[in-house]
């Protein structure tokens, strides 16, 4: 049974000034699926996840023509930034946790949006850190900073502050570069875990990781996408020779 669609991208053309780093971008994102970006560096898949929160928009001099909608609702033209960015979750490559205690990094969204009740905080931090597979970790340091933890535990603390929103698609730019084997595992188990919950795009430079996690990969290369398949057939039948020489280690 094929998933409900959640995003579909458009004939997306994006600009910085001169530069056009997306060409012609059409993607249908179904919902409780992870979606791989692949491809080598400076390809555009970190452009494009950027763009499906509208992050992009803080950058000078970007153009974007095209559609994105989030459940057939344009997010350019009939949504607000804020509104979008609580439905779209934002995980970074580096884990960025915010200067303050492990419980108030969870809370801080919540509490942005309105939330002031302790009890509701305290429910929803809990809830966050156990979807992040990290409660047991630090519920006896909930008072403790969060720059104080592993690399490991401080980007599943981002992921943590990114649920506590209830957000219904989650972007994660690379979210294990910076991470070992075992923190990097942890994540990826994670991610399999709560698809039935949300829509995950993730971009990698792991292909590893791509087979690994996502049901669905698409490999950019230049700023366009080249290829976009389920998972398994695009490493072991994959229809265009660019995506061959890629997946093969013949360049990237």
């Amino acid at each position: 049974m094929e998933n409900k669609e959640k995003m579909k991208i458009e004939n997306i053309n994006l600009y910085y000034g001169e530069f056009q780093a997306l060409k012609n971008i059409n993607m249908n994102i179904n919902e409780n699926e992870i979606t791989a970006f692949i491809g080598p560096s400076g390809c555009g898949k970190s452009t494009l996840l950027k763009s499906l929160n509208r992050m992009n928009d803080l950058v000078e001099g970007v153009k974007i023509e095209g559609k994105i909608l989030l459940d057939n609702v344009d997010i350019y033209k009939d949504m607000d930034a804020t509104v979008l960015r609580k439905r779209v979750g934002m995980v970074f490559q580096k884990p960025n946790p915010f200067p303050m205690s492990i419980y108030d990094n969870v809370a801080y969204g919540p509490r942005t949006h309105g939330i002031k009740q302790k009890s509701r905080l305290d429910e929803i931090v809990e809830q966050s850190l156990r979807s992040a597979a990290m409660w047991d970790e630090v519920k006896d340091r909930l008072k403790k900073s969060a720059l104080g933890m592993s690399g490991g535990q401080q980007q599943r603390l981002c992921i943590a502050r990114a649920f506590s929103v209830n957000p219904e698609v989650i972007l994660l730019d690379e979210p294990t570069s910076a991470l070992d084997p075992i923190s990097t595992m942890k994540i990826e188990d994670l991610l399999v875990e709560i698809k039935n919950n949300y829509t995950i795009i993730i971009v990698t430079h792991n292909m590893q990781q791509a087979t690994r996690v996502s049901d669905k990969t698409a490999f950019f290369l230049h700023g366009e996408v080249v290829e976009f398949n389920e998972t398994e057939k695009l490493f072991s039948m994959p229809k265009n020779k660019k995506t061959e020489d890629y997946i093969t280690g013949r360049f990237g």
